[in-house]
């Protein structure tokens, strides 16, 4: 007994089913499925009418589960290598400027905890900060530990 392989709609549900998806993400995961051209777009178009697909939700998303951990800076990159439009992404990243020194502070603590001793340790944990998306800025401030300067 032969099994139908999904359809383009079902795979496209299946993958909404585990997290949030941008058209552009289920455009590139998907097209190795299509077997006459447009029906993607169709399937696609259909699911996004129902409203099963949102950039929207997909900033939510990804604002929830990366703000805490990284800068705007490494948000911003996701959002656009999930093709999110970027004036989505401008307004997203905009909103997470004004707590950035907070949650760069609380990655530097749980990370770290005490001040660089050395020039080497300083280079070290400036490496860590702005790997993780924080502005140099930012990490300058976070590192002379002038947290009562506000």
């Amino acid at each position: 007994m032969a099994f139908a392989a999904p359809s383009l709609k079902g795979r496209a549900l299946r993958l909404l089913s585990q997290r949030e998806h941008t058209r552009s993400e289920l455009e590139r995961k998907l097209a190795r499925y299509e077997e006459e051209p447009g029906t993607l777009a169709r399937a696609l178009d259909e699911l996004a009418a129902k409203n099963h697909i949102s950039e929207a939700r997909v900033v939510e998303s990804v604002v929830h589960q990366r703000a805490a951990r990284h800068g705007a800076a490494r948000v911003r990159q996701e959002l656009l290598h999930k093709g999110v439009a970027p004036d989505m992404v401008a307004e997203a990243v905009a909103a997470l400027a004004d707590s950035e020194l907070e949650r760069a502070r609380a990655v530097w603590l749980q990370r770290f905890g005490t001040p660089p001793g050395s020039a080497a340790e300083r280079a070290k944990q400036l490496r860590f900060m702005l790997s993780r998306g924080f502005a140099a800025g930012v990490v300058a401030r976070v590192l002379r530990s002038d947290f009562d300067d506000e």
